[in-house]
């Protein structure tokens, strides 16, 4: 499947180590750590609810916010759309 910065494309194909490589890359440093230790892949990723990304993780409730609006939820549509 096709790759970007050595990540497949397709959110669903990303092992632990991408999820928490794209977190870091997006900012998100301290935060994630909280998807390597929850062993967070792209199909637990796309499986995210707001509440899971707000409590399930324990992190500071800004960041987390920001995670969910734009990143988890927008990578969520993007999936959805191409597997429509």
């Amino acid at each position: 499947s096709s790759v970007e910065n050595g990540r497949p494309l397709d959110p669903a194909d990303w092992a632990v180590t991408d999820v928490v490589n794209y977190f870091r890359t997006a900012g998100f440093e301290e935060q994630a750590s909280a998807f390597q230790e929850q062993e967070i892949d792209g199909k637990s990723l796309l499986l995210m609810t707001r509440n899971d990304v707000l409590t399930g993780l324990s992190l500071k409730l800004g960041p987390a916010l920001k995670i969910y609006e734009y990143h988890v939820k927008p990578l969520q549509t993007q999936h959805l759309k191409n597997n429509s």
